[in-house]
């Protein structure tokens, strides 16, 4: 595919602060899709100081999901799951049946089956298991903090930003936010959606096969493990159409440049230690990558997108920062997650807790479908992603991201070092 441009948004207009209302409830975006840029900001086409053992990496050897063969994408054809040994071995440790999760056994939730450790990720390309209705079907998960656990009394956080009117992404999507796309995945509670982003790899220029996401849209956190079928879809319903035109259309109308199975993941063993439904102390270490292969076909994703961004790991303060946008699709009342939307908005502080990360927190009426969603500005002329939409409030007023530094640049490296090139 041709290099196009990333999208540039319209700058939104900076309203001015006012006092936080007395204790709302808030809620965690688990299926926020990939949100608005930063104002004057454009997704130009190119594409933790914690050590390793703070890491969360899914390594090979070490229980990284690795290739999985099926019929029709380099398998013997008969349209079976293939496994390597090593991985059959490791689901057979945790009491699960090769054969029957292939067959559907993937949908047993057993709490003593859940795979919830960092090197336990396993997740197998089930062929044509994510058709044009299942992902119309797939809901965003909810979830809830509350105001009591944000630490305004100790000065680290604003208050509470005007909520920013998002705003419909021009189509093709390919032309305006070419990286941005869906995570799709399955959970205890169904088919779910998020958002992502396509980054670049610096260990594999030009042919990236890296996606970033929140650690929400991949891990249960403390409570679980692993989902399952996690899937991202670059540019879904590229041309924007309705319902009612999607209800007949075809995979490629709906997945214009494929389906792409994450063979290797990786978020933050904060977020696999303390992210909950509420959060939790996760919240401010809710990231992930995903390393993704294609369903079918051989090119990378960054080749077939057109697009990658590079993610800026310097963790700037809100204060040094004028503006920041969020991509996503939205799928929550009053939204449907067919239609991609951006909100854009001068960033504040949000803290959930004085021994916590400080997250940044933008104004944005986006709802839950847009959870994992990227977070972009504008660095020396170039768009990097800077953040990613983990939690908002019930009333849809505003979402927040965690500040990207040393834990998740070592993640970042870890894993385009292990999976470059692959």
């Amino acid at each position: 595919m041709r290099s196009t441009p990333t999208p540039t948004p319209t700058p939104a207009p900076t309203p001015a602060p006012t006092p936080a209302p007395a204790a709302p409830r808030h809620r965690r975006r688990t299926a926020l899709a990939a949100t608005g840029v930063v104002a004057a900001l454009a997704l130009t086409a190119t594409a933790c100081g914690g050590s390793e053992k703070d890491e969360a990496d899914a390594r090979p050897g070490d229980g990284a999901s690795q290739t999985v063969d099926a019929g029709g994408t380099g398998g013997t054809g008969d349209g079976e799951v293939r496994l390597p040994a090593e991985l059959a071995d490791r689901l057979k440790e945790h009491g699960i049946d090769v054969d029957q999760w292939k067959d559907g056994g993937w949908k047993d939730w057993d709490r003593d089956k859940w795979l919830s450790e960092a090197r336990d990720f396993v997740n197998p390309v089930i062929e044509g298991l994510w058709k044009p209705d299942r992902m119309r079907s797939a809901k965003e998960a909810d979830k809830t903090v509350t105001t009591k656990d944000t630490a305004a009394s100790q000065g680290a956080t604003d208050p509470e930003p005007a909520p920013v009117e998002a705003v419909a992404e021009e189509t093709p999507y390919h032309e305006n936010a070419a990286p941005v796309g869906k995570v799709f995945f399955d959970s205890p509670e169904g088919s779910m959606v998020c958002s992502g982003t396509v980054i670049k790899d610096v260990n594999n220029p030009g042919r990236s096969n890296l996606v970033w996401t929140a650690g929400h849209c991949v891990h249960a956190g403390g409570s679980g493990g692993w989902y399952r079928n996690i899937a991202f879809v670059p540019s879904y319903n590229d041309l924007g159409r309705s319902e009612a035109e999607l209800a007949s259309a075809s995979i490629t109308e709906v997945s214009p440049y494929g389906t792409w199975w994450a063979d290797w993941a990786s978020t933050s063993n904060e977020w696999i230690k303390g992210g909950a439904d509420d959060g939790g102390d996760g919240a401010a270490y809710d990231y992930s990558v995903l390393h993704v292969k294609p369903e079918q076909g051989s090119k990378s994703l960054e080749e077939t997108v057109g697009a990658a961004l590079e993610v800026d790991f310097s963790a700037p303060s809100a204060s040094e920062v004028t503006s920041m946008g969020a991509w996503g699709y939205p799928a929550a009342p009053p939204y449907n997650g067919l239609a991609m939307f951006k909100c854009v908005d001068r960033p504040g502080r949000l803290s959930l807790s004085p021994s916590l990360p400080t997250m940044y927190r933008i104004g944005c009426t986006m709802t839950g479908g847009a959870s994992g969603g990227g977070w972009f500005r504008v660095v020396d002329g170039e768009t990097r992603l800077v953040s990613n939409t983990s939690i908002g409030p019930l009333d849809n007023t505003w979402l927040a991201g965690p500040q990207l530094g040393r834990e998740a640049e070592a993640m970042y490296q870890s894993m385009s070092r292990t999976y470059g090139g692959q």
